[in-house]
């Protein structure tokens, strides 16, 4: 059966919570159950992660590219200073849709770098939670 990694970096546990006027109203616990619910449309296995330490997300990283599963990765704040995020991603040859909530590149400027970008097959972002689904279906489209 075909998987997918959703892993969620930094701070993404606070959905909800943090600066609704950036982030919205849905939790994180939101985004995994509308994922859910596609994936068993597609008969897909969900591997929904979130954790504020970046070992855990190379770890998981490299988890998905050893078992051939792509990755719909929102690496927070370390996608603007974890080359240990891009190189896990590049070293086990994962395939990344890299996804952000905001439009990062209408905010602070620090937030216009991503380490993951040129490792990534894509990315996604400024739609809100809605970039997760947005991912799964650049990853796995419907016929």
């Amino acid at each position: 059966m075909a998987a997918v990694y959703v892993l969620n970096g930094p701070n993404l546990n606070l959905l909800g919570m943090r600066e609704p006027e950036t982030y919205g109203a849905a939790t994180l616990a939101d985004v995994e159950a509308s994922l859910r619910k596609l994936c068993a449309a597609r008969g897909i296995d969900l591997a929904f992660r979130q954790s504020n330490s970046e070992g855990d997300l190379v770890s998981w990283i490299q988890e998905a590219g050893s078992a051939g599963a792509p990755v719909i990765l929102n690496a927070g704040a370390y996608t603007h200073t974890s080359i240990a995020i891009h190189d896990a991603i590049r070293g086990a040859k994962a395939d990344v849709v890299e996804v952000h909530i905001s439009n990062v590149h209408a905010r602070e400027k620090f937030r216009h770098h991503s380490y993951v970008s040129p490792v990534a097959k894509g990315v996604i972002l400024g739609f809100g939670v809605r970039v997760y689904a947005l991912a799964f279906e650049a990853l796995f489209p419907s016929i």
